[in-house]
């Protein structure tokens, strides 16, 4: 083997381990240790800290803004609300800075909002904090050159459920003081939607106290008039199920409002958000590939989604070639 096989191989090396080292990160609760990796690889445009605050008096209950570094477009920058997974007893906004990244690069502002976990954060606490964030971080726009306007909520597994909650159940929003109209679109990976009767000890702790279980079920609020939806779910996924997405998606077009549904082929639970963060998007883009189209649409921003692919709505997406 000469030394360009060599070469090569040390390439695919290094690949494999960062791949097994963001495995292991994600699944040990660890995600600080993805972001790290990710903030080694330089993008074409940097995401800028402009808040890092609290809005309530729980030291979960902070989030931190972020914009892409440059000069603001003349309508602002729309914004993503991200909600970190965890299983609504775990996790760190501020461990998901990788988002911001990506999605800066892209030419969104994002915050990244935490909530109340544990008994603390039992259903709906977790639903009222994820609304008063929002409402922060939409006060809070203006003076950073972001849009209120054009903002999307998107989650990850339990954030996912906190996201598409928002956009299904206009409760929380109104009563953290947003206007119905505030969420133009929702974007949930992974996300539990209809799991009833309980499909997890996380699933239990967190709502099996309420006494109508139905009443915590995204899937009870699904709605004609509810903003977009784009649901991703890894066909893989043993810890949320796709089922749960599909159940959704389903009972969207039930209703004549049908939901994005975006099935990545071989995914498993961790798979989507790994593979926001680099270098595992260069090896593997169909989930950022099915987020960007849906936000430029939702959103209004021109070239947001120029590089990418589209993906079509209700489709599998299949894994890459070998």
């Amino acid at each position: 083997m000469g030394w360009l096989g060599w070469s090569f191989t040390a390439i695919l090396g290094i690949a494999a381990l960062l791949a097994v080292l963001a495995a292991w990160a994600t699944r040990n609760d660890a995600v600080a240790l993805l972001d790290g990796v990710d903030a080694l690889f330089p993008r074409d445009r940097t995401a800028r800290l402009v808040e890092a605050a609290h809005y309530g008096p729980d030291p979960a209950q902070k989030l931190e803004m972020f914009v892409p570094s440059g000069a603001a477009p003349a309508a602002g920058w729309p914004l993503i609300a991200f909600y970190h997974g965890g299983g609504w007893h775990n996790g760190d906004p501020h461990s998901y800075r990788f988002i911001a990244r990506t999605f800066a690069d892209r030419g969104y502002a994002v915050a990244l909002i935490g909530y109340r976990l544990n008994q603390g954060g039992r259903y709906p606490a977790m639903l009222e904090d994820s609304a008063g964030g929002l409402k922060w971080a939409m006060d809070h726009a203006a003076r950073h050159r972001i849009d209120p306007s054009r903002t999307i909520v998107m989650g990850h597994s339990a954030g996912a459920y906190n996201a598409v909650m928002l956009a299904l159940d206009a409760r929380w929003t109104s009563a953290a003081g947003l206007p119905a109209n505030a969420i133009k679109g929702a974007v949930g990976l992974a996300g539990p939607y209809d799991f009833y009767p309980w499909t997890s000890d996380s699933a239990r702790d967190a709502m099996g106290h309420w006494p109508n279980p139905r009443e915590t079920l995204p899937i009870a609020y699904a709605r004609r008039d509810a903003p977009p939806l784009l649901l991703v779910a890894g066909t893989a996924d043993t810890l949320v199920r796709p089922r749960n997405s599909r159940a959704l998606a389903a009972a969207m077009a039930a209703l004549g409002k049908p939901a994005e549904l975006a099935l990545i082929d071989g995914m498993g639970h961790n798979g989507l958000v790994i593979t926001l963060a680099r270098p595992f998007g260069a090896f593997d883009h169909r989930v950022r590939d099915a987020l960007l189209p849906f936000l430029a649409a939702q959103t209004g921003a021109a070239g947001a989604a120029a590089k990418p692919a589209s993906t079509p709505a209700s489709a599998a997406v299949q894994a890459p070639a070998a």
